[in-house]
């Protein structure tokens, strides 16, 4: 059957032209057994209404959707890797598979991972283990309750085929999975193109960027456009990186080929959740230096800005473009108002705020109180120790007193999702493919987004 009335294709990156991306085929697998599907957000673009026979169609056997994209592309950039610049880089296991517009006219991209060899593959197999894309759905879940702007994973099959991997027991299980977001260009993609010197690409790429993902700077032209670009993207990277301290979230790998113009968290590799709060804590077991450590997020992020800066320049008219008054300008007041927004309180100001997420951050490091245990704790959950503990918490007022009554609170501990939880999820579906855990803390993920709803 064809989708809802609320479908509306927008293939829109071919425009471009092919300096931009490769025109890829799917790999063919030998079974498609669903995993995970999302509803709600198939509903939310018009795609709810897809039968099983035609969401395996679609998101496994890659057939294209209606009026969109007729074949894959799998799109080309460059990129710092641990901040060492690498033009070996583009779509190696995934591509852009479709475009569409969501009820506020938003481009939405339907991008894959797992889906199979490009002509970036450099050697890998361009495929995904099941277990990653398990970790991806607990991610990108978790990360909406906590309200971090991130991709949505839209599907998840498991695909038949094993693979060897050096991190993990091998063989093991591989999946395709595909997410939603609203934008696959990355900073690298920039800087492709600056890299060749090739100021025309440059210059297409970002106004196709400005059309899309910030139609309110349309009206700038020349070195304005560029200077009021990179000041947005900015300002939406360091909410996101703010968003990512107060949730406890450490991304891992934070390439400038992983961040996006729409300041949308996306791509989950090494990802963890601090058990405690600790500056220090890597996510990655490759990351010897901690140069992506929870308190470096924000340097890295800010150097990777910088990164687009440079590669921006030759559009500017001459000017250098700067990052960091803007970022700190946006990324602490962000952090401070994450915070209240935690607690569930009302901000009392600028100044207050402040005081605020500082005595939190010191008691937590202090304390050794599980991360999520203080915020829960905030809430009224039963425990109800540390947050007494912060005396600046105690002259704010709840934004919503009757919060404290959800059954969410009304539990013994949080929602966590530590490598223990992951483990305690994977292992069942490991030895006795049994996904019960893992459909019981998406229900408790669903169950903490209901009580954290904005008010």
């Amino acid at each position: 059957m064809p989708p809802s009335s609320h479908y509306r294709p927008a293939p829109r990156f071919t425009a471009l032209g092919d300096a931009f991306y490769d025109v890829v085929e799917p790999a063919r697998f030998p079974r498609h057994v669903l995993r995970y599907r999302n509803q709600r957000w198939a509903d939310a673009v018009g795609l709810g209404e897809l039968t099983p026979a035609e969401w395996e169609a679609h998101f496994a056997r890659f057939e294209p959707l209606p009026d969109n994209l007729p074949r894959p592309l799998a799109l080309r950039y460059h990129g710092h890797q641990f901040q060492v610049y690498n033009p070996q880089l583009g779509d190696g296991r995934g591509f852009l598979f479709a475009q569409l517009e969501d009820g506020d006219g938003r481009l939405l991209d339907l991008g894959t991972k797992g889906s199979g060899q490009t002509p970036w593959s450099r050697g890998g197999d361009g495929r995904l283990t099941l277990k990653g894309g398990v970790r991806e759905i607990l991610a990108t879940e978790l990360l909406e309750a906590l309200g971090v702007s991130t991709s949505k994973t839209w599907s998840l099959f498991e695909t038949g085929e094993k693979l060897h991997r050096n991190d993990e027991p091998s063989p093991t299980r591989a999946s395709v999975l595909v997410r939603l977001g609203h934008s696959h260009v990355r900073f690298g993609s920039f800087q492709r193109h600056a890299f060749h010197r090739d100021r025309e690409r440059l210059a297409a790429l970002l106004d196709y960027s400005l059309t899309h993902f910030a139609p309110e700077l349309c009206h700038t032209g020349g070195g304005d456009a560029a200077r009021a670009f990179l000041r947005l993207v900015v300002e939406r990277t360091a909410r996101l990186c703010a968003s990512w301290m107060a949730a406890g979230f450490v991304h891992g790998v934070l390439n400038s080929d992983n961040l996006n113009v729409t300041g949308e968290s996306f791509d989950y590799g090494p990802w963890r959740f601090l058990p405690v709060f600790d500056p220090t804590f890597t996510a990655a077991y490759f990351d010897h230096s901690g140069l992506y450590a929870y308190g470096n997020q924000p340097a890295a992020v800010r150097w990777d800005l910088e990164q687009l800066a440079l590669a921006l320049q030759p559009l500017a008219g001459g000017e250098t473009l700067h990052v960091r008054a803007d970022f700190e300008q946006t990324f602490e007041p962000a952090l401070d108002l994450a915070i209240v927004r935690r607690l569930g309180v009302r901000s009392r100001g600028p100044l207050f705020d402040r005081l605020l997420r500082t005595s939190v951050f010191r008691f937590l490091f202090e304390s050794k109180l599980g991360f999520e245990r203080f915020f829960f704790d905030a809430h009224g959950g039963r425990a109800g120790q540390g947050t007494a503990m912060v005396e600046d918490l105690a002259a704010y007022e709840p934004v919503d007193p009757d919060r404290r009554a959800h059954p969410y609170f009304a539990g013994d501990a949080p929602c966590t999702m530590l490598v223990e939880d992951v483990e305690a999820i994977w292992e069942p579906i490991a030895a006795r493919d049994d996904w019960a855990p893992l459909e019981a803390k998406l229900a408790q993920i669903r169950l903490m987004a209901d009580a954290l709803r904005p008010a």
